[in-house]
């Protein structure tokens, strides 16, 4: 039945159907920004050193003249994104358009191939076809059986795909690693107070090692380890106090003053958690002999002031629900899974934006 006039008011339905739009078009962000990314244009502007003009980007992108109008078009999704400004420049020329040159937003330099913490890889893995392609397949998958909707796109789940595609698996593990840069920088600035009295820690799941070598290098007496899946750590070289240790943290993990599990839980069910969870708690000391877990994931509106962190973990959520059979969790789901698996007590410090340091204590 067509809405009447009583039912919605002009402003109200023109307002509805732009916000519905908006959100149906929401990929189109995600697809300009990578665009953006994979003809490096953040690298480009970056190195010209200063505002630089619309045709001067073409020329430097190396593609014909005649595609200047649409880059023209994508820069000003992007600015309008808030990933590039517009800057007036001096210019002789008579066309007004050159007469605004771009650079960087604050957000873009976290873009950047060189720069130290970019999380370019993440967006890459994120936006690949393989883990796009899920989301396809979600109303099928509510009315079928399969465990995620990633195994209904790829009939296979994401870890198994991971660890037999090497494109996956590299992408996985570039992503992690260069979250781990950003997240570990933070931490160590401004909490390193987690690690104080600790003579040995194993990263659970650490990948490449990234995590572990940060502390290493800041903790010098801390015997640090990254341990994860053979075909991850293989081949790795450790340092002074930094090793390498391939296993399974579901049936055990190597003994340690304290555990970190960065990223870790909410990739998993609530039953794999309790399980690694009790994994943890075998190999950690009792909590005054100074056992303890670092967990470093979201607590799920931590801040109820903070909207756009809340949006940050939602979408998390749906891209855990996506991929894997993990979740975003609140305090009270965290509480309960920490119970369960027979932890004494936990403290949260919301030092990371959109995720917490989480101290767990057997």
């Amino acid at each position: 039945m067509a809405l009447q006039n009583s039912e919605l008011s002009r402003d109200q339905l023109l307002h509805s159907q732009a916000h519905i739009w908006n959100h149906l078009f929401g990929f189109i962000h995600s697809m300009s920004l990578k665009c953006a990314i994979q003809l490096e244009i953040p690298d480009i502007i970056d190195r010209h050193g200063s505002p630089m003009l619309l045709s001067e980007l073409v020329e430097a992108l190396g593609i014909k003249p005649e595609r200047t109008p649409f880059v023209y078009r994508l820069m000003c999704m992007l600015v309008h994104s808030g990933f590039f400004v517009k800057q007036s420049v001096s210019t002789t020329t008579c066309d007004d358009e050159e007469g605004e040159g771009y650079l960087l937003a604050p957000a873009s330099r976290l873009l950047l191939k060189d720069e130290p913490l970019s999380v370019r890889p993440f967006l890459l893995l994120v936006l690949d076809p393989i883990l796009v392609d899920p989301w396809q397949h979600i109303s099928k998958w509510f009315q079928n059986n399969d465990v995620t909707p990633f195994h209904t796109a790829h009939g296979r789940m994401f870890w198994d795909l991971a660890g037999q595609e090497p494109k996956l698996n590299q992408l996985f593990n570039e992503a992690m690693a260069s979250d781990a840069r950003l997240v570990t920088s933070v931490i160590l600035k401004h909490c390193g107070g987690v690690f104080e009295g600790i003579e040995s820690i194993i990263d659970v799941g650490g990948g490449t090692g990234t995590v572990a070598e940060a502390i290493a290098k800041a903790f010098p007496n801390i015997r640090c380890i990254s341990f994860d899946l053979p075909h991850v750590v293989n081949g790795l070289v450790g340092s002074k106090n930094l090793s390498y240790i391939g296993g399974d943290m579901f049936e055990a993990i190597p003994k340690a003053d304290a555990l970190l599990l960065k990223s870790i839980l909410h990739d998993r069910s609530d039953e794999e958690c309790i399980k690694i969870l009790k994994q943890c708690k075998e190999a950690i000391p009792s909590k005054d002999n100074g056992g303890k877990l670092i967990i470093i994931d979201m607590v799920v509106n931590v801040n109820k002031e903070e909207n756009e962190l809340l949006e940050t973990q939602l979408l998390f959520d749906m891209l855990m629900m996506s991929l894997v059979t993990g979740r975003e969790r609140n305090e009270k789901d965290w509480a309960k899974l920490f119970d369960d698996a027979g932890y004494t007590d936990y403290k949260i410090t919301p030092i990371l934006g959109f995720r917490s340091v989480i101290e767990v204590y057997p």
